[in-house]
């Protein structure tokens, strides 16, 4: 691993880096940002959790100047991305002066617009909204140098390819574009191709190497509300340090959330049917050390965690991949982890085909589940405006709050998508519904 001072960075950058406590670089970022600091076009492709986000903001940091406004275009699938990318970059830009605005949908455009009005240098957001503030002629794009396309493959499974063609076609042809994945589809070499100079492409690890090698992958039988025994028996039994709990639907995490807190787990909710400032809070409590985090596959989606011990795989999806994305939040940074699923009986044949996709071996436990079935006599949620449930005499659990300025524009179609509704594109089908094997019926 090379010092960051050996690639010649500017002084300012060096101390910002020294205090967020970077010094040596990690194997992406040793490949990448020399290249990136040459302005060559880069195609990366390395595991979640290696460090990407420093191996593009860094090149980006270093040859921008308080005076190049809306110099760099950072595009995302999600805004907790979004959010999380921004906070990296306003900590290496602390010495350097340099002015960072986030857009995405569910937040007020407004407030975004007069951000933007009084000048930026880097821009970072998700595709409707980008869309939404360059048609309203809000978001300039005659001076973008950089183009970044973080999590290009979660971008492009959650049906944004149109988008990031539109986007693209409104930027200048002089650029530098960068592309990070942490999986190489055919899609994305096309859009390489299509839309990138002569690009160097940059393989960190090997391909089945993204599940990371360093996961046990475990797993247990059970169907409907035998499952709420299953988990709390693995919980008690295997005491996760900190783990993410996947259910495929919004009210299966609800109820999933009630089981923990009756059970005096330390616990928070996310998913696409609570406001932006509960997600916000949620994943704030779950860094500071919130023991677990109960989330829908959108809502977690390309969130860096770095001390995940578990990831609990409550509903399984049939898809390989997403199996693959979901442990991936587990064992960062070459440390150890452990994947626990729940797969119903008549799904078993998932399991070999996860072993097959994912290069791994599941390993069957026996639970004693006798203590906890209690747990299956759970009472359904009562809902009130997409909110939480209601507890005892009627006092919501948990849900939106108060209504703030700028949470309303729900009905923008450009931006359901990236609040887990509907697909742009696709304007009945959600994404995920037919993917995951979970026993509620309800949106993510």
């Amino acid at each position: 691993m090379k010092e960051f001072e050996s690639f010649g960075l500017k002084p300012e950058l060096l101390l910002s880096l020294k205090k967020m406590g970077f010094v040596n670089s990690t194997d992406v970022q040793e490949a990448a940002i020399p290249l990136a600091l040459t302005g060559k076009d880069i195609v990366v492709r390395a595991k979640t959790g290696t460090g990407k986000t420093g191996a593009f903001l860094i090149p980006i940091i270093n040859r921008v100047s308080k005076a190049d406004y809306d110099a760099a275009l950072i595009i995302t699938p999600t805004r907790e991305l979004a959010l999380q990318v921004t906070d990296v970059a306003k900590q290496m830009c602390k010495d350097s002066d340099l002015r960072i605005v986030t857009v995405y949908g569910g937040a007020s455009m407004n407030v975004q617009i007069n951000e933007l009005r009084r000048r930026v240098n880097i821009i970072v957001g998700t595709p409707g909204r980008l869309i939404d503030l360059m048609k309203q002629r809000e978001l300039r794009t005659e001076g973008i140098k950089f183009l970044v396309l973080d999590e290009a493959d979660t971008m492009f499974d959650m049906g944004f390819i149109e988008d990031i063609e539109y986007i693209i076609s409104q930027l200048p042809k002089n650029r530098q574009t960068m592309l990070f994945s942490a999986t190489m589809p055919s899609m994305i070499v096309s859009i390489a191709k299509k839309h990138m100079k002569d690009a160097t492409r940059i393989n960190v690890g090997k391909e089945e190497e993204i599940t990371v090698n360093t996961i046990t992958h475990s797993y247990a039988f059970a169907s409907g509300r035998q499952k709420f025994s299953v988990l709390l028996a693995y919980i008690n039994q295997y005491h996760p340090k900190k783990a993410i709990i996947f259910s495929a639907t919004q009210r299966g995490a609800d109820m999933l959330y009630r089981l923990l807190k009756n059970n005096n787990f330390d616990a928070t909710i996310m998913h696409g049917g609570l406001s932006q400032a509960r997600r916000e809070y949620s994943l704030s409590d779950f860094r500071k050390g919130t023991q677990f985090l109960i989330a829908t596959n959108v809502a977690a989606r390309g969130l860096d965690i770095t001390d995940v011990s578990d990831v609990i795989n409550f509903d399984v999806s049939e898809d390989p991949a997403v199996y693959v994305h979901r442990v991936g939040r587990s064992a960062r940074m070459g440390a150890e982890g452990r994947a626990f699923s729940i797969f119903p009986s008549r799904d078993r044949y998932l399991i070999e085909e996860i072993e097959n996709a994912a290069k791994v071996k599941m390993n069957l436990l026996e639970l004693d589940t006798s203590a906890y079935k209690e747990a299956e006599n759970l009472p359904e949620p009562s809902y009130e405006n997409r909110g939480g449930f209601r507890r005892g005499g009627g006092q919501k659990f948990y849900g939106h709050g108060p209504r703030r300025f700028g949470e309303g524009d729900r009905r923008n179609q450009h931006n359901r998508f990236e609040k887990g509704g509907f697909s742009r594109h696709h304007p009945k089908k959600r994404f995920g519904q037919s993917q995951s094997r979970g026993f509620f019926n309800s949106n993510n």
